[in-house]
């Protein structure tokens, strides 16, 4: 396991995608799951940053893992804000026209799609948020 640590910002988005893709890359994971796995971590990383801290500072770790028997990485987002999980909201109707939709949700529906995965629980008083994506050799 690896672990990235640092505050729960914006600006450390860029930060932890790169530590994710070094990790990727070195297991020849293919460009699409990489950019599938980007997309979810700014989206994730993102709501750590916009809501756990309740617009305070805080702290965040995320942690990646490889399980080679199955070629799964799983990426753990870990922060210490308000308990909250994601995926207990309704999906958005994506039927509707943007219009027509209500605001949220639509980023957690797209992780959802696109992990193979998605599992939360909270513990010690921190949320942790895990994404899995199987990923095949090039």
């Amino acid at each position: 396991m690896k672990e990235w640590r640092g505050k729960a910002a914006l600006e450390n988005i860029p930060a932890v995608t790169a530590f994710i893709d070094e990790q990727l890359k070195a297991l020849d994971c293919p460009m699409k799951a990489q950019m599938q796995i980007d997309v979810a971590i700014d989206e994730l990383f993102g709501n750590i940053a916009h809501y756990a801290y309740g617009g305070e500072s805080g702290d965040a770790a995320v942690r990646f893992n490889f399980d080679e028997a199955s070629r799964t990485v799983s990426i753990t987002f870990i922060d210490g804000g308000v308990p909250f999980n994601p995926l207990e909201q309704a999906d958005p109707d994506v039927t509707l026209s943007a219009a027509e939709r209500s605001i949220g949700g639509l980023g957690i529906f797209m992780v959802k799609k696109s992990m193979d995965q998605v599992a939360y629980r909270y513990e010690n008083g921190c949320n942790v948020l895990i994404i899995y994506k199987r990923i095949s050799v090039s």
